[in-house]
């Protein structure tokens, strides 16, 4: 569905010391700073696939996505989305593209989603009937049939975001870039939201999501491309992303007796010592299984209580987004 080939974006910008002189100077004289926004980067996403792409602020994942919607032309390399290139062919591409941006609203504020939907329409060319049958079907999805006929400024931020996203599929588009689309909704708005995306891909559309907010891609994707500093750092499954520092785990344990510093072996490194009787361990499992750490650990300490997880997605993002290599 997507294939992205050596994509660079470079700008050119001007730096200058602070201060009257410093301004003064900059007028005759400016130092150019060049700038790669996103560098020699290549991927390819399947159709029906949802993906995740991550980094942190100016990472450049907002200017990838800018390029793949056809709003920036890359300084070089090719991208080609259901054979468009979407920076040449951008009258044709749009009408096969939706975008839903948590922090920019498609809504007019003073009249009814409804309204906004209409024009949407008119703008797509979208045949009346299907139109009708279209908004009646995601308005029941959404559950929205009332809200889209209330003006927008009086809609919650969880209802407004539900009009965005039927507003973004009413032409049925094949591909949808979503750009922090939980961003502050409460943990109910959230899930709603997630199912929503859910049912949308399993009608056979293509999502690209970016977002700072990993339990969205703990829920929805299924693959993950990691951009830092303009470059991609990882691209596989969300399976392998959990698995990048090595085969590890999160081992909270309920002691008996307070903890007495006790070694727990080269292959443990104590976390948090949360009180006296609590302690959190990460166990590398590499070259021993959890089951012969726990019958060793027995024999070191004795404790009431224990539980296994993974590695939390935070620590292993941020571990990557900290990667000098």
């Amino acid at each position: 569905m997507i294939e992205v080939n050596n994509l660079t974006k470079t700008y050119t910008t001007h730096k200058r010391g602070g201060g009257l002189g410093e301004a003064v100077k900059s007028l005759f004289k400016r130092e150019k700073v060049i700038v790669n926004a996103v560098d020699n980067i290549s991927f390819s996403i399947e159709e029906g696939s949802i993906c995740g792409i991550l980094g942190p602020n100016g990472a450049g994942k907002s200017t990838t996505i800018k390029m793949l919607c056809g709003a920036l032309h890359p300084s070089s390399g090719e991208i080609n989305v259901m054979g468009f290139r979407p920076y040449a062919d951008r009258k044709r591409y749009v009408e096969h593209i939706g975008a839903v941006f948590g922090q920019k609203s498609q809504l007019i504020w003073d009249i009814p989603p409804i309204d906004s939907f209409n024009m949407n329409r008119a703008i797509y060319g979208i045949d009346k009937t299907n139109y009708k049958n279209r908004l009646q079907e995601l308005s029941e999805l959404f559950e929205a049939c009332e809200i889209i006929r209330k003006p927008t400024r009086v809609l919650s931020l969880g209802e407004r975001m539900k009009c965005e996203f039927i507003m973004t599929m009413l032409h049925n588009p094949k591909v949808v870039f979503l750009d922090e689309p939980t961003i502050g909704l409460d943990v109910i708005a959230k899930s709603n939201i997630r199912d929503f995306v859910r049912k949308i891909n399993a009608s056979g559309t293509t999502i690209i999501l970016t977002t700072h907010d990993l339990e969205d891609v703990k829920q929805l994707a299924d693959r993950v491309i990691v951009i830092n500093r303009g470059a991609k750092v990882f691209d596989d499954t969300l399976l392998k992303l959990q698995r990048n520092l090595g085969e590890k785990k999160i081992v909270e344990l309920t002691l008996d007796k307070p903890y007495g510093g006790e070694n727990f072996g080269k292959d443990v490194v104590l976390v948090e010592n949360k009180s006296p009787y609590e302690v959190v361990l990460e166990v590398d499992v590499s070259n021993t299984s959890i089951g012969e750490f726990i019958e060793r650990l027995s024999k070191i300490i004795n404790f009431a209580d224990i539980s296994v997880k993974e590695l939390p997605m935070e620590t292993i993002i941020t571990t990557i987004y900290k990667d000098e290599s």
